[in-house]
């Protein structure tokens, strides 16, 4: 067992929040409430979902409904971290765009068991990770294009479409929100040891399996992650997600 969850368990994770948040507020991060509120929401969450799980994972209709809602939650966050007007729904599609692919891979070559206890993980690590891909890049393209907009409109002038301009400036600044998943990959093994694989070795299974588990994650997020910001940079050159009000 790699915690033990008791009354001293809760008061270290309070303990934990807290400093989490003083630290934030002392040093004017302006994340303090959001990290408190995020907390408290996560252990809410995790508490309703391990009460839940056992009855999601044993029928079709209550699995289907748990994902299409960690999907929306996630397109209702990543929209939102993005921009503030009413073009954040598109935030659906690179999420989607990214997930979808590759868990109908998975399921129809067997490598992922048709089973909730296999699905509900598998997919809440992938769309976790698409969420993350196209919040770094929407916000990075974004706010390079609002503080390069000069070099935008030299490219038009110089006789670029409106998209091709706004690509030049904006694919670098997107291409830096694959940088965490490929980092975590380069030093997997060395630098840390992840979640699945860690969870695997509590769980009895062998070193090597565990190993294989964590590897096919690593490479399936960084395929969802790749197709996640390139969607997000199109969506953003051409105009559908964007800042203005």
């Amino acid at each position: 067992m790699l915690l033990r969850v008791d009354f001293t368990f809760g008061v270290v994770l309070g303990l934990l929040l807290a400093v989490a948040v003083t630290v934030a507020a002392f040093a004017h991060l302006g994340r303090g409430r959001e990290m408190a509120v995020a907390g408290v929401r996560a252990a809410l969450q995790l508490g309703v979902v391990s009460l839940a799980i056992g009855w999601v994972i044993g029928s079709v209709p209550p699995l289907a409904g748990f994902v299409a809602l960690m999907y929306v939650v996630a397109v209702r966050t990543a929209g939102r971290r993005i921009t503030p007007n009413r073009t954040w729904w598109w935030a659906a599609l690179p999420i989607g765009a990214g997930v979808a692919p590759v868990m109908a891979l998975l399921l129809l070559t067997g490598v992922v068991p048709a089973k909730g206890i296999a699905v509900i993980p598998t997919t809440g690590i992938l769309i976790g990770g698409a969420l993350t891909a196209t919040v770094l890049s929407g916000r990075r393209a974004l706010d390079e294009l609002h503080a390069r907009k000069g070099e935008v409109e030299a490219g038009l002038a110089l006789g670029l479409l409106d998209r091709d301009a706004r690509m030049e400036v904006a694919r670098p600044a997107a291409g830096d929100a694959l940088l965490p998943g490929l980092d975590q990959t380069r030093t997997v093994g060395i630098v840390t040891l992840p979640g699945a694989f860690v969870g695997m070795l509590l769980g009895g299974a062998s070193p090597v399996l565990a190993g294989a588990v964590q590897l096919f994650v690593l490479v399936a997020l960084m395929a969802v992650q790749a197709v996640a910001v390139s969607v997000v940079l199109e969506l953003v050159t051409r105009g559908r997600l964007n800042r203005d009000e």
